[in-house]
């Protein structure tokens, strides 16, 4: 090695034993003619085993031509950029990041200046990250599996459409998410047709597993023939007394036809009130007696159920809030007012055609996806 030569790595070699990262020079054989004190903690080595090697040496054979790669990227452009590893002497593999440039000393003699930085701990953290990504990944693959039965447990509450005697249902529901808070219930007997719908405050999870939870309480009534303002005090209490919450409350909607009388018994809890439709007349609206459930012990009006006379050809129509609190682009709400003149304008269209055109009326008010599970129940007596 010339003295120019010497002289010149002992200057830009006492600079480089400043830094942080680890330092190699090479010569234009691209053997190793600096390390500084980093590099040699970095590769545990010391400097006689290291100076004088071709950097090529210290790889397997397998790594070799990918770092012929870079070090010909370097010579070529004149600096390179790249993730590698520094191999340690006891087999170790130290993940670094190479930042290379091309350099001439003062003779023109060209040299290799290699700077590795330890990124150990980083790839520790993308492996720890990695892994829980990994198991974040498995249990939404689990949770997916669950919704999707959930999904299929929901829709066992959803009403279904029949024919009981001289009365047609038609039904639809709708969850804003894959379940929600909505149930409902078509559910003849001998003597009667029970039909029953009930909105439970919020979305998702939470919402449906209540739903199902009060669904079998009703069920249980509906089979015991109590009344239906028992029914509804029953289930406000069984609510307030078990899955009281101050944010929690449901509203219900039911009705009741008998076989031997033309009368139609209602009661509502906070809902909506359901509809009668009569041919040439302004649809008569069922309204509730009684203030949503699960919040108050006296929620339930001492006269909650209003009996009313039908007809043949009479038509009457049971929903959630899903349907009323529908905005159009404007902000403006459809409500009760509006559903009133979307039914009065498909009243005359065969029953399953008329829950159809509600439904697509609803949605051709509406400004994007519904915000609320939707559910309808349209009956008619023959």
């Amino acid at each position: 090695m010339g003295s120019t030569q010497h002289k010149w790595l002992d200057q830009v070699g006492s600079v480089l034993e400043t830094l942080n990262q680890g330092v190699i020079i090479t010569d234009d054989l691209n053997r190793i003619v600096f390390a500084n004190s980093m590099f040699l903690e970095m590769i545990k080595m010391g400097a006689g085993d290291l100076l004088g090697r071709p950097a090529t040496e210290l790889f397997p054979p397998e790594d070799v031509p990918r770092l012929r790669e870079f070090i010909g990227h370097r010579e070529k452009q004149g600096r390179a950029r790249y993730e590698f590893y520094v191999p340690q002497a006891d087999g170790g593999r130290l993940p670094v990041v190479v930042t290379a440039r091309q350099l001439l000393d003062p003779d023109g003699r060209a040299y290799g200046v290699v700077t590795a930085t330890d990124i150990s701990e980083q790839k520790r953290a993308e492996m720890d990250l990695s892994e829980a990504n990994s198991v974040l990944k498995e249990r939404q693959r689990q949770v997916e599996e669950e919704l999707l039965l959930a999904e299929r447990v929901q829709q066992t509450l959803a009403p279904k459409s029949l024919r009981w005697g001289g009365i047609s249902v038609e039904t639809y529901y709708q969850p804003v998410w894959s379940i929600g808070g909505d149930y409902g219930l078509v559910t003849p007997s001998e003597d009667s047709l029970d039909v029953l719908v009930c909105d439970v405050s919020g979305h998702g999870i939470s919402s449906a597993l209540v739903a199902n939870r009060i669904y079998s309480e009703t069920m249980a009534q509906i089979e015991r023939g109590v009344d239906l303002g028992s029914m509804l005090r029953h289930l406000n209490h069984f609510v307030v007394q078990n899955l009281a919450s101050s944010t929690f409350y449901f509203t219900v909607a039911a009705a009741r036809f008998n076989r031997t009388r033309s009368a139609l018994q209602f009661a509502g809890a906070g809902h909506p009130p359901a509809m009668i439709i009569r041919q040439g007349e302004s649809p008569r609206l069922l309204e509730s007696r009684s203030m949503v459930l699960g919040q108050f012990e006296d929620a339930v009006d001492p006269d909650a159920t209003i009996e009313t006379p039908v007809q043949a050809g009479d038509r009457v129509i049971i929903y959630t809030d899903g349907l009323t609190e529908s905005f159009n682009s404007r902000r403006e709400m459809l409500g009760i007012s509006g559903l009133e003149k979307i039914i009065r304008d498909v009243s005359d269209l065969p029953l399953a055609e008329m829950k159809q055109q509600i439904l697509n009326r609803v949605v051709a008010w509406r400004d994007g996806p519904a915000a609320d599970d939707v559910s309808l129940v349209v009956l008619e007596l023959s």
